[in-house]
């Protein structure tokens, strides 16, 4: 028998590798809500059902009728959030709110939201676990945080398989050139790679990140999706990589897969730490996650490759 999958925001930059990994995933039928309809799609679209939808409009219900399972990936970022507060607020708590009402009223079993690490407060340092308190400063953390309060009541009640996952830096090459996530550190360094030869570096770069691959983060949704809603605890979980790197050690590494995959050694400029500046260290902590059998791979490399392939494959030309 096959499960359905409503993937909302399923062409985002998140969304669209998700919808992409899970794909091949037997037994398992996707159905993409989208904004409005893609002018150059990715080449597997044709394989996947459809709906234009708007999580504050009308058009909610009849999207989540036949499915057992719904993703909710649509909100605001972390520029339009601070730019736009309220309607941050409107998109990211209210829309929430209304898909996951909409969710219950067409039987669906389950509903995944993902949510930010930031919903910690800023900067994240020292070990943070699902019992750390919530503090959050930004307009998007706090926004994600009003949403997943009300995906695990409706846990907590029994209304439906809730499960909220607080996802940390996530990095990788989107799923077809019409998303643009390129202010994202990792990402940004790639296309700086293709575009300029160079890695810039707008601080020291000491600060401390968990990053995690798409990859996983993909693979993380079908675990999820594959275990038993008992396992899911109280539906509460950190999505990280489990390890912490500085920006510049990021940068070093980006810089090493350039050498690598496209011929050169970009030069890393950067500013110099002042005397006094201090990050302490982060230990995002996924023991919750890793408890339910979900391990990540953690292949940087192999993410980063990809990510200056696509960046070499959209805007190659420019620098020649």
């Amino acid at each position: 028998m096959t499960t359905r999958m409503l993937i909302v925001g399923g062409l985002g930059y998140v969304g669209g590798r998700v919808a992409q990994i899970l794909l091949d995933q037997p037994g398992l039928g996707l159905r993409l809500g989208l904004r409005r309809r893609p002018t150059s799609p990715p080449p597997w679209f044709p394989r996947v059902e459809s709906v234009v939808l708007d999580v504050l409009g009308d058009s909610l219900e009849p999207a989540c009728r036949g499915v057992q399972a719904v993703i909710n990936l649509a909100g605001t970022n972390e520029i339009d959030s601070a730019a736009d507060p309220e309607q941050a607020l409107r998109v990211n708590g209210l829309g929430t709110l209304r898909l996951l009402q909409a969710a219950q009223a067409a039987g669906v079993e389950r509903f995944m939201y993902f949510s930010t690490a930031h919903v910690y407060g800023a900067p994240l340092s020292g070990a943070i676990t699902e019992k750390s308190l919530a503090r959050p400063v930004h307009p998007y953390a706090i926004t994600h945080r009003v949403a997943e309060d009300f995906v695990l009541a409706a846990r907590d009640r029994g209304l439906v398989g809730g499960l909220v996952l607080r996802l940390s830096n996530g990095f990788g090459a989107p799923a077809h050139p019409g998303v643009d996530r390129w202010t994202l550190v990792v990402n940004d360094l790639c296309r700086q790679a293709v575009l300029t030869g160079k890695l810039t570096l707008h601080t020291s770069g000491l600060q401390w990140r968990d990053f995690i691959t798409l990859t996983d983060v993909g693979r993380a949704v079908s675990h999820f999706h594959q275990i038993s809603d008992a396992a899911w605890g109280d539906g509460l979980f950190n999505l990280g990589a489990g390890r912490s790197l500085r920006i510049l050690d990021m940068a070093q590494l980006i810089a090493q897969r350039c050498q690598q995959v496209l011929g050169y050694l970009p030069p890393i400029h950067r500013p110099e730490p002042a005397e006094s500046e201090d990050h302490p260290a982060l230990d995002y902590r996924i023991d919750k996650l890793q408890a339910t059998g979900f391990q990540p791979r953690n292949e940087f490399a192999g993410e980063i490759d990809a990510t200056l392939r696509f960046c070499r494959d959209q805007w190659g030309a420019a620098r020649q």
